[in-house]
């Protein structure tokens, strides 16, 4: 079960090496099959791809059967609920809304003889990787696909593994209310490689984005290069910070939640209150015993849960910004108060009523983010990820004129001499 650990006495530091280590990406058995996979793909294409996809996933396919056809979509359509519809429509109506205004424009200045700015321009091509098989996922094709639908993406592909019946009509319908049309049924590494490299079935991308298990990241990682992705992510976690206003029954509910991915998933509640750290505890163990995946949750807290008593909310705050965790819950009296001085986590939840499922399914911002400490230097997944700057230059020869000598002082600086005269050709004789 989850540990408590009272930092009002000593500080054992050895917690959050276990939990920003605990990551499986350095496995090196593994990086060699994803490279023996990815090698395999690219030299030989769909033969390789629908070999892996049966070996992998017990579904023979071929170039006929390998993208979702339109009355696939249909299918789906009567298979699910009109609830699910209907939350579906809220979700991408607020998941639109907050990325529109992350959408940034081209610009230029003049000023005598110069004009100069930067020209933005979205990807041409962008493939989202849902995981599938067994689970469903919509919201990953949300999360995913609307960022570049409003960045003005022309061609968004999805691949998701499929199950026996194929893939999952609620992550199929999230799919077409986005206006997602090319389909495909592969997963795991090679569908990463197909999309980089292209196959007779599957043109390739210019991006990747979208989770997966340790072969779809090691994948993505490998290939960086290749393609362009969003980020490695490693498993989910939460931290939650909560004074003795917090109500036990809630923080529980939230470690729960996070608890649940996997295996690896951490959840860690630092708090001012030990009276809310034991009640925590003890409501951890009530709940747990009618949640379906009980057996995962228990594994995940024991390996990577922790409950923290400490002297002060400076204290709670200073953890925070060290573990820089994906998602932090700020379930304190005041929590617009400390926001300030957050500065690292991929997505902060302010208040007992902004629970972080809120935020992975219907709230608006992206829960594509970064973990195991990345949010130190990594964002969110948003509409910039989606689109590409270039920069623009224009001087009149008047203009350039009255700069050629520091140019040609510049460059001779760095003794590149064809740099200096090819400003020395423009204005004076040899």
């Amino acid at each position: 079960m989850i540990e408590m650990f009272d930092f009002t006495k000593e500080v054992d530091i050895g917690i959050f090496n276990k939990i920003q280590n605990r990551s499986k990406l350095e496995n090196k058995e593994i990086a060699k099959r994803v490279e023996d996979i990815i090698e395999n793909v690219r030299e030989r294409k769909d033969k390789a791809l629908f070999e892996y996809t049966y070996m992998y996933d017990g579904i023979n396919l071929g170039s006929e059967t390998v993208k979702v056809k339109e009355e696939e979509i249909k299918r789906a359509y009567e298979e699910v609920k009109e609830d699910f519809l209907k939350a579906l429509d809220k979700a991408i109506k607020n998941i639109t809304e907050f990325h529109e205004k992350q959408k940034e424009k081209t610009w230029m200045d003049f000023k005598e003889g110069i004009v100069y700015g930067q020209v933005l321009r979205p990807l041409s091509s962008v493939g989202i990787y849902v995981p599938g098989g067994t689970a469903s996922y919509p919201s990953s094709v949300l999360m995913n696909g609307i960022p570049a639908k409003v960045a003005g993406v022309e061609r968004i592909v999805m691949v998701s593994p499929a199950g026996k019946k194929g893939i999952s009509p609620y992550v199929l319908v999230a799919a077409d209310k986005i206006g997602i049309k090319e389909i495909y049924k592969i997963g795991g590494a090679q569908a990463v490689a197909a999309l980089a490299f292209g196959t007779e079935s599957i043109p390739k991308v210019d991006k990747i984005v979208g989770p997966g298990n340790i072969y779809v990241a090691m994948a993505k990682r490998a290939l960086y290069g290749y393609v362009d992705i969003d980020m490695v992510a490693g498993p989910s976690e939460i931290l939650v910070i909560a004074d003795e206003s917090a109500s036990p029954k809630y923080v529980a509910a939230d470690l729960l939640s996070q608890a649940e991915h996997d295996v690896m998933a951490s959840s860690i509640l630092v708090t001012t209150s030990k009276e809310l750290a034991e009640k925590v505890k003890k409501e951890i163990e009530r709940q747990m015993e009618y949640l379906e995946r009980k057996e995962i949750i228990a594994e995940s807290l024991k390996n990577f849960g922790a409950i923290i008593v400490i002297d002060n909310l400076k204290e709670a705050i200073g953890i925070a910004n060290e573990i820089a965790p994906e998602h932090l819950e700020l379930v304190i009296e005041n929590p617009f108060e400390i926001l300030g001085e957050i500065k690292n986590a991929g997505a902060v939840f302010l208040g007992e009523f902004s629970p972080e499922p809120l935020g992975d399914y219907l709230a608006g911002p992206n829960h594509v983010l970064p973990t195991s400490g990345t949010a130190r230097f990594f964002s969110p997944l948003s509409v910039r990820d989606f689109v590409k700057k270039m920069n623009v230059l224009y001087y009149s020869k008047e203009a350039l004129s009255s700069v050629k000598d520091d140019v040609i002082t510049l460059a001779e600086a760095e003794e590149l001499t064809a740099h200096a005269n090819s400003v020395k050709v423009r204005f004076y004789n040899d």
